[in-house]
């Protein structure tokens, strides 16, 4: 037997046992899928929220009042929006299998929208086999930077109306800042990954990831004012989560981390 007949025979398993998306593999029904859930809550006090200063474009912006939302935390159940959850990939691991609803109802494109003289949403979330398109509905021209460090970084000038285009190769280890030049007080958040298991937290504090690969994972949780969500509360227990990760066994169905409380003292403000 031949090398090409080897290589030919080789391909028709793996083609048998999944398919490719990018360099992840979309399984069938050999496959089995699980979910995970929590919610985050804030302990303490809350601090009032900082307030913006304004220098440009005032006239325009200043009646959409733009706010603050580096910590956003709900007055009357303290969740915690905008906490980023994702599988973390580690180094020469493989990347983890797609359940097919992704590859076959995925969104082909995000949507960042400069939009009230705020970057919306504040956490944009994008996969490889993605596009982001960028976008002003304002009326005033805004810029859009971000300061990739796996992809190329890039600052696209985006005028009234208008719309930028881009394509992200690599995965990013941590969520990137967005900013606009123009408008300094503008921020906001990127998170690129080389699959589509990641979520944000809710105005609740919830978040979701559906259709995960069961076995055993390791889960990145982020926030922008406390870096790695590293010591929590977890069912009236302290546990440290080294540089914001926790290792899990997702079982063919919802895996609920329940309700993850985090110190006010663990957030820069």
């Amino acid at each position: 037997m031949n090398l090409t007949t080897v290589m030919k025979l080789v391909c028709l398993g793996f083609v048998g046992f999944g398919f490719l998306l990018g360099d992840s593999v979309v399984f069938a029904d050999e496959q089995t899928w699980g979910n995970l859930k929590g919610r985050f809550v804030y302990q303490g006090d809350y601090p009032e929220p900082e307030e913006l200063v304004l220098n440009k474009d005032i006239e325009y912006c200043a009646p959409r009042k733009p706010a603050s939302l580096n910590l956003l935390v709900n007055q009357e159940n303290k969740g915690i929006q905008n906490v980023v959850v994702f599988l973390y990939q580690k180094k020469d691991e493989p990347a983890p299998p797609i359940h097919p609803d992704y590859a076959e109802n995925g969104e082909k494109e995000v949507v960042l929208d400069n939009i009230d003289c705020m970057f919306k949403p504040h956490v944009t979330m994008l996969s490889t086999s993605q596009t982001l398109k960028i976008v002003n509905s304002d009326e005033i021209a805004h810029n859009t930077a971000a300061f990739l460090r796996r992809n190329d970084p890039f600052n696209a000038v985006t005028p009234v109306g208008k719309t930028v285009l881009k394509n992200l190769e690599k995965g990013e280890r941590l969520p990137v800042q967005v900013s606009c030049s123009i408008h300094p007080w503008m921020q906001g958040w990127l998170l690129v990954q080389e699959h589509p298991y990641m979520a944000v937290t809710d105005q609740d504090g919830n978040f979701e990831i559906k259709n995960l690969p069961t076995g055993e994972w390791t889960f990145q949780v982020w926030h922008e004012a406390a870096g790695y969500m590293a010591e929590v509360t977890r069912n009236d227990e302290t546990v440290e989560w080294k540089r914001g990760q926790i290792t899990l066994t997702i079982p063919e169905e919802t895996l609920d981390l329940g309700t993850v409380t985090v110190a006010a003292d663990k957030f820069t403000r």
